[in-house]
Parts: C-alpha cells; structure tokens; sequence
C-alpha cells in the first residue's frame, strides 16, 4: 500500500514540477498544436499550444515505477506496452510538427506498429506471466478459450483503446481526466487481486502523472499531451486489461471511451450508406460543442459518465471474484 501510494504521489509532482520548464521549452522551439481546418471554429484560437505533453506524463510515470517496482512481468509488459505506443505517438507528433500539418505518420505504419506491440504483449501475457489464452466473461462468470486467436483479441484491444482515448483527446483535459479515472477503478481491481502490487504501483503512477498534467491541460490548457500522451495511456489500459483479464470488461469500465470511438463509427457508416449525419460533428464531443455547451460543461459531465461506468466495471468485477 505505501509503495503504491508512495508511487503515485511522485508521479504527481514530478509532472507538477517539470511541466512549466517544459511548456516553456517548447513554446521556445515552436512545437506547438495544428489544428484541423474542418474542426469546430472555436478550436482553431488553440493553434500553437504547446504539444507532446505525453513526454512529461510518461517520465513522470517511469521514474517512480522503475525505482520501486519488483519487475513482475505483468507490470513489465503494461510498461513497454504503453512506452512502445507512446513512442508512435512522439513519431507522429514529431511528424505533424515538422511538416506544419494535422496529419502524421501514415496509417499504414500506425498499423504495423500496432501490430508488433500486440505481439509483444501476448508473448510476455502468455510465456513470461503464464496467463491462459482465454477471454473470461465476467458478466456470467465464464471464459472461453481463444487458442491461436488469443493476439488477435489483444490486437484488438490495444488498437481499440488507443484509438478510442485518441479520439477522446479533442478538449483540454477530457482524455486525462477520463483516464485517470479508468486508472484509478484498476487500481482498485490490481488490489483486490493478491499477487498483482506492481500491476497497481503502475497504475498509481499513470493516475498521478495524469492528474499533475491536468493542473496545465484543464481549460484553458497551457499544453496538449498530443498523440504521445492518448496513445501511451491507450496502450497502459489495454496493457493492464489484457494482464487483468478484463478485455471485456473494458468496455464498461472504459465506457466513455468506447462512447467517443461508437460516434465516429456511427457518423461515418450512416454518411457513407445515407448520405446523413447523425451527430453535428464526431467525435461526439464535438457535437455537443455546436450545440453551444461550453467547454467545460462537456468535460465535466462526460467526466461524470466516464465515473460511473468505471464505478459499475469495478462492482462487476468485484462480484466476478466471490
């Protein structure tokens, strides 16, 4: 409990501490946002923000995680999960700042890249941590053995949350609120799992870099954490949900997530197949900015939501174990 604790506050204030230097040093090199022409017009004052706030979130996590962790490989696997899709992330945020444009590596290499990190998870899930290649569903209390289709379930995790918390990223603050309390509902969940401490150290420590970061990227933000930081955190909750056995279970406890990615889904079939939108815009957060919600009451309320469906994933899941 002290380690965990221990783990999270530091996580906190190195974030607090480190970002105002490095917000600076960016502003310094001109590593600022670009915002997307067909987005909503109220975003197009945030051009030039500083980006790639991940960086700070992702060493504000490894320096306490790396000191006090035992190096259970289920942590270690979340770990280099989540440093590996942070790492795109840097790529394609480097790529869009030096070609000046919103777009970044190509999606094809995205996809390649994704693919080598799901494969490196399943080996370290199944030959280091000696997890079964099943997919427990906790919602009736049983499982079902996926044999050789085992990286393929956890391909699609990793592609689906990191996309998902990508998407979310659209407002100051919205995806590392959220995810800090996704991260904090898995806290609860590594804990009430005996032999899995350095599972909930890691996740301590994402929740404190997520919240340190939060004190410069509420509204109004002073820095993004750009793809570096949405895919990284993407990448750690698809990590701890595969070494929890909650992939399914995800869904909920993720739910404002997996609402954000089920927009842009929607809106696309419909416009492709009827020529209609069904929202204003998507994400769907941005649908509800041109219906004249402020900011903050859209970060807030889906904050809210993103709480109780971690809240109801976590009774589940407790209920899952008696």
């Amino acid at each position: 409990m002290g380690e965990v604790l221990i783990g999270g506050t530091a996580a906190l204030l190195i974030c607090v501490f480190l970002s105002p230097r490095f917000i600076a040093f960016l502003r310094v090199r001109e590593f600022g946002q670009h915002i997307r022409e067909e987005g909503p017009e109220g975003h197009h004052a945030k051009a030039g923000t500083p980006t790639m706030g991940g960086i700070i979130i992702f060493l504000a996590v490894s320096a306490p995680f790396l000191i006090l962790s035992d190096y259970d490989w289920r942590a270690v696997g979340v770990y280099l999960a989540a440093m590996l899709c942070a790492l795109l992330g840097f790529a394609d945020d480097y790529t869009k700042i030096v070609r000046r444009r919103s777009l970044g590596l190509r999606a094809r290499t995205k996809l390649g890249v994704t693919i080598a990190i799901s494969l490196l998870l399943w080996y370290i899930a199944k030959e280091k941590a000696g997890l079964p290649a099943t997919l427990r569903l906790r919602f009736v209390d049983a499982q079902v053995d996926l044999g050789i289709f085992y990286p393929v379930l956890i391909y699609l995790v990793v592609a689906g949350t990191t996309s998902a918390v990508n998407l979310t990223d659209g407002l100051d603050g919205l995806a590392a609120g959220c995810a800090a309390i996704v991260l904090l509902a898995y806290i609860g969940i590594t804990f009430v799992t005996t032999g899995q401490k350095d599972l909930a150290l890691l996740c301590a420590c994402l929740v404190g870099a997520c919240i340190g970061f939060l004190w410069f990227n509420a509204f109004p933000a002073t820095i993004f954490m750009g793809d570096t930081g949405s895919l990284g955190l993407g990448g750690a909750i698809a990590g701890i949900a595969v070494m929890t056995k909650t992939e399914v279970l995800l869904i909920l406890l993720g739910g404002i997530f997996v609402i954000e990615a089920l927009s842009v889904l929607i809106q696309v079939f419909s416009f492709q197949t009827f020529r209609k939108r069904v929202f204003l815009m998507a994400p769907i957060h941005h649908h509800f900015e041109l219906m004249a919600w402020s900011e903050t009451k859209i970060i807030l309320r889906f904050w809210i939501i993103a709480a109780v469906c971690a809240a109801i994933g976590f009774t589940i899941y407790q209920q899952s174990l008696s």
